[in-house]
């Protein structure tokens, strides 16, 4: 972890561990089969990406590159496809949220575990629910939800990347539908479903724009 927080180097040695069991999977895949080589993905690949990703939060897109990368060299590893073939609808039909939903994925499920009390209270006492917000204050608002949380202000851009932000920020654009599951397992399922569908509908929405470009 560099000096400035950019987590470049952290992205990139978490990169090279993947990268070096995709390496050594693609010498035995044709041995092993799909069925043998998921969860081997899963277990060696998937966690790594998965792991306190939400330190990640707010980087831009190009820091998190490198595991998109490893993310889509994974993808034909499981199907026995073509490095060069097309991943994102393969990982939908994974049920694979690309690298930056994971990261939103993550941040979710930890308010919803803080939502629900069963976070530890480290983590419970850097979030503000906007009802607690507005007690101490006397002020009402309309335009926000009561499961919402409070944004802290902050002086740079750079602040929004604490999970005490980018956690809230996560938070408080998911319908209410999905928030008011106090469930954490139905929660996790709706909250892919909904990013599921996000991703879908951009996918249809890009290959929509190339067919007005290209014909």
């Amino acid at each position: 972890m560099d000096s400035e927080l950019t987590m470049k180097e952290h992205v990139a040695k978490i990169a090279a561990a993947c990268l070096y069991h995709i390496r050594r999977l693609r010498q035995v895949r044709r041995r092993i089969g799909q069925e043998v080589t998921q969860p081997l993905v899963l277990a060696l690949i998937m966690s790594m990406l998965d792991y306190c990703n939400s330190v990640l939060a707010g980087l831009p897109t190009s820091t998190l590159q490198p595991l998109q990368r490893v993310q889509n060299a994974a993808v034909p590893l499981v199907f026995g496809m073509s490095r060069s073939d097309h991943v994102t609808p393969t990982l939908i039909q994974l049920h694979w949220l690309p690298v930056s939903y994971r990261i939103k994925f993550k941040l979710c499920c930890l308010v919803h575990a803080i939502r629900y009390g069963r976070s530890p209270a480290y983590l419970t006492e850097t979030v503000q629910s906007v009802v607690a917000s507005r007690s101490r204050s006397g002020l009402r608002s309309s335009s926000t939800s009561s499961m919402d949380y409070s944004l802290p202000r902050l002086p740079t851009k750079f602040g929004e990347r604490a999970f005490s932000h980018a956690g809230p920020a996560t938070w408080n654009v998911l319908p209410d539908h999905i928030r008011t599951v106090a469930d954490p397992v139905k929660f996790r399922k709706l909250l892919k479903s909904h990013f599921l569908v996000n991703l879908l509908t951009f996918v249809d929405f890009c290959v929509f724009l190339g067919v007005l470009i290209f014909g």
